[in-house]
């Protein structure tokens, strides 16, 4: 299992999750559609070159976003981060994807004390 942590403005929280949720994300057991999402403040500098969505050329922004973590299974890993690109308004939406260790598996492996 993985979980995919992401920043998303207020403006496009739920359409990112749902569009995240199409694609396989945030499936736990008999219940899908699961999330967990905190109030931020992002910060960043959109540099030359860039096409910022929100900002300007060499001004540091600052931006309400929503922290979103969700799990999802390695077999739908592709389709998700190609939802997040698809469905984010940043021109380079800032995530991470980390392994999760199943510990009922982990323990269940383990020999008897």
């Amino acid at each position: 299992m993985l979980k995919l942590c992401v920043y998303i403005p207020e403006t496009h929280l739920e359409s990112v999750k749902q569009a995240l949720f199409s694609a396989g994300a945030g499936k736990i057991g008999d219940y899908d559609s699961c999330a967990w999402q905190v109030l931020g403040q992002g910060q960043f500098r959109p540099l030359v070159g860039s096409q910022p969505y929100i900002g300007q050329k060499g001004q540091i922004e600052m931006v309400d976003e929503y922290r979103v973590e969700m799990v999802l299974q390695e077999n739908c890993l592709l389709d998700v981060i190609d939802a997040l690109i698809d469905s984010h308004p940043y021109e380079t939406p800032a995530y991470d994807v980390v392994q999760v260790l199943d510990v009922h598996a982990y323990l269940d492996s383990k020999p008897k004390r």
